[in-house]
């Protein structure tokens, strides 16, 4: 049933968020969503994984083209229960709804960068959290700090003043944040002060453990994550190009899956602009022998490298002994 929602606190964006819903409306979309088998899931038996399991779902497998594919964005399963969410690119949203998980307990952002392919869902994901609830959420979102402009360069917000200018007092998308249930948001801006070029521990509880470590993605401040139950790890490159991968073969070391995105062809399969972005299939192989990942999954995939897989998958090979995936949008996978 839904709950009321008494409305108190006075909020910030990087702290708390509450003001007072609207009730018919709120009430309303409770019980519609409640008589949605789409989306309501919450009286569904729950079917318990064995302590520390970690499952993958691939919500979108593609990047900013209009090619078919929802963008890059994952749901990380702990146990069972959809608890984070990496990326929200464009598409998401939908894919969300057709794999039909519950929502409930899905609390942690991880957020590799702020490019439009990587975040422009959040706000329609974080109202679906909303919506199914009915009672006070809190999310913990975590993305790279700020870029001051310079020269040519444009400026990228901090993480934290992205979700001030989507959800605090005069964002974009303000309403959200009582449309339906109070929901909270505690911002940590990344790389963590003092940890230099060093994975740290943002999140740690009995069974879980998130790193993050800075990546590099041209002018776009970036963040690599790794994922860690007792049983598996996880760990996600974002987009990134060769001056990330020294980070990132830090980080990867002995994991269980790579999730790599792979937009670009060994030179001089691709334009060159391209190169100063992401990394070629040999240089993704390279990293995954030398870092001794388990297995690799291919993901935020351009049409280029699409029509060549079986030449991406020979170079990458050639480096690389180790079981290579592409990703599809829906694919679900326990490393």
């Amino acid at each position: 049933m839904c709950a009321r929602v008494d409305g108190s606190g006075e909020p910030t964006i990087a702290t708390e968020v509450k003001t007072k819903p609207t009730w018919l409306l709120a009430l309303a979309l409770c019980a519609l969503i409640r008589t949605t088998p789409a989306l309501a899931q919450a009286d569904a038996p729950v079917v318990r994984d064995p302590a520390g399991t970690l499952e993958l779902v691939v919500l979108g497998s593609g990047g900013p083209g209009a090619t078919g594919r929802a963008a890059s964005s994952y749901l990380l399963l702990v146990q069972g229960e959809p608890r984070i969410l990496v990326d929200a690119g464009p598409g998401s949203f939908a894919r969300l709804g057709e794999l039909k998980l519950s929502l409930d307990a899905l609390g942690v952002v991880l957020l590799t960068h702020l490019h439009v392919d990587h975040a422009a869902e959040l706000p329609g994901i974080i109202k679906a959290r909303a919506v199914a609830a009915g009672a006070p959420i809190r999310f913990e979102v975590y993305g790279p700090g700020a870029r001051a402009a310079h020269g040519d360069v444009p400026a990228f917000p901090s993480t934290a003043r992205f979700m001030q200018l989507l959800f605090g007092d005069g964002g974009a998308f303000a309403y959200l944040k009582d449309f339906a249930a109070p929901v909270t948001f505690q911002v940590t801006d990344l790389p963590p002060p003092g940890s230099g070029a060093q994975a740290a521990v943002i999140l740690a509880r009995k069974d879980l453990t998130i790193r993050a470590i800075a990546g590099h993605h041209g002018d776009a401040p970036a963040i690599i994550y790794r994922v860690d139950t007792p049983r598996q790890s996880i760990v996600f490159s974002g987009d990134i190009d060769a001056s990330g991968l020294p980070a990132l073969a830090k980080i990867s070391q002995g994991a269980s899956l790579l999730v790599f995105d792979a937009v670009v062809l060994d030179p001089p399969g691709s334009p060159a602009v391209l190169y100063t972005l992401h990394s070629p299939p040999a240089a993704i192989g390279e990293l995954a022998g030398r870092s001794q990942v388990k297995a690799l999954l291919l993901s935020h995939l351009s049409p280029a490298v699409e029509q060549s897989r079986e030449a991406v998958s020979a170079s990458i090979a050639s480096h690389y002994p180790g079981t290579v995936k592409f990703a599809t949008d829906g694919l679900r996978l326990r490393p």
